[in-house]
């Protein structure tokens, strides 16, 4: 009997009784981490509170409406080798609208933001830097994939029995602690107040 691994099959190594049941409880073990990882899906992920930061652009509304909101473009961009297909067209339109809004780095504060976007079907993929802390102009469609971009922060949870034999009680279980905001993209005049875009 082996083990495989990938493409690999590795001999179980050769040793007493006592030495077996050994390995044979830290394999259990890691079955069962590996089936709690397993078992912390998307969904569940999602209902992990999230950790809300306080924005790091600190203007009044008058100075953002006053302040000068340049267009970013592209840097670079590829077309497709697909056909765009028309009835996208208006959903396209859409996307590409100029809006003005607030972009912030929260895990290197200050620092520019570079990101692809393709979107649709047979659209050119687009390069973009995107600076943060100021007002910008920038596609709807951008703005929604930079409001998108957080994780989720897992921590074992040490009070939780998992498994029990006659020597020892294990402990520690996977879970979501938090959903932390990567990017956080804002809209920076009041006519545009839903964070939908």
């Amino acid at each position: 009997m082996g083990i495989k691994k990938g493409n690999l099959t590795m001999a179980r190594p050769k040793v007493n009784s006592a030495s077996q049941k050994e390995l044979d409880k830290a394999e259990e073990q890691f079955q069962e981490f590996d089936n709690q990882i397993k078992d912390l899906t998307l969904d569940r992920m999602n209902h992990a509170p999230s950790h809300e930061a306080e924005p790091q652009t600190k203007l009044s509304s008058r100075e953002i409406k006053k302040a000068e909101a340049p267009y970013i473009k592209p840097l670079r961009s590829i077309n497709s080798k697909e056909k765009f297909d028309e009835k996208y067209r208006e959903e396209y339109e859409r996307a590409w609208e100029y809006i003005r809004c607030i972009v912030e780095n929260n895990e290197v504060i200050g620092e520019a933001v570079e990101c692809w976007t393709k979107r649709f079907p047979g659209e050119s993929a687009n390069f973009w830097k995107i600076p943060t802390n100021k007002p910008i102009m920038i596609p709807r469609m951008l703005a929604q994939q930079l409001s998108q971009c957080r994780y989720h922060r897992l921590r074992m949870e040490e009070n939780t029995i998992v498994a029990e034999d006659s020597r020892a009680s294990y402990v520690g279980q996977m879970i979501v602690d938090q959903t932390k905001q990567r990017i956080d993209c804002r809209p920076s005049v009041d006519s545009f107040i839903s964070m939908g875009f």
